[in-house]
């Protein structure tokens, strides 16, 4: 499962997830290996054939990061979503996706705590506003560790 911080504005507009041109995700998951080629943003619900799931923190607002409000974040919905459906894992797609459930700013990689059987990974964002932090490596990372466990 992949979890957002929100949709941006052209995310939204589409009603796809990283939707945005300038954005990795789908290129990421494929050059993963997590899906058999690149998706495009409107076949997101063909993820599930993969095994793989989209979710955000804020599921009632969008943009970008900076134009978020704090009570925009619901980390205690995601939890209980997270909770209920119990993926392997759960790699948020931004820090500050993951310091919102967190409570923490992390560092990338997998993390300490868990949501019930759930590991935690931080990956850096796929966004193109973002790409002064990019590295591919803890993509990579979690793909292997995808296929090592199951």
């Amino acid at each position: 499962m992949f979890c957002g911080t929100a949709p941006g504005a052209v995310s939204a507009a589409r009603g796809a997830y990283y939707a945005n041109p300038t954005n990795r995700f789908w290129a990421m998951l494929h050059a993963t290996g997590l899906t058999p080629r690149r998706l495009r943003p409107e076949e997101w619900p063909q993820l599930a054939a993969y095994g793989l799931g989209l979710t955000d923190v804020c599921k009632h607002a969008f943009g970008q990061d900076a134009a978020l409000r704090p009570d925009d974040f619901d980390a205690e919905g995601l939890r209980r979503r997270i909770a209920a459906a119990a993926p392997g894992r759960l790699a948020f797609t931004s820090k500050r996706a993951a310091a919102a459930v967190l409570g923490r700013m992390p560092a990338y990689g997998p993390q300490p705590e868990t949501i019930g059987p759930t590991a935690l990974w931080v990956l850096p964002s796929p966004s193109g506003a973002a790409r002064r932090w990019w590295d591919e490596g803890p993509w990579h990372a979690l793909a292997a560790a995808t296929a090592d466990q199951g």
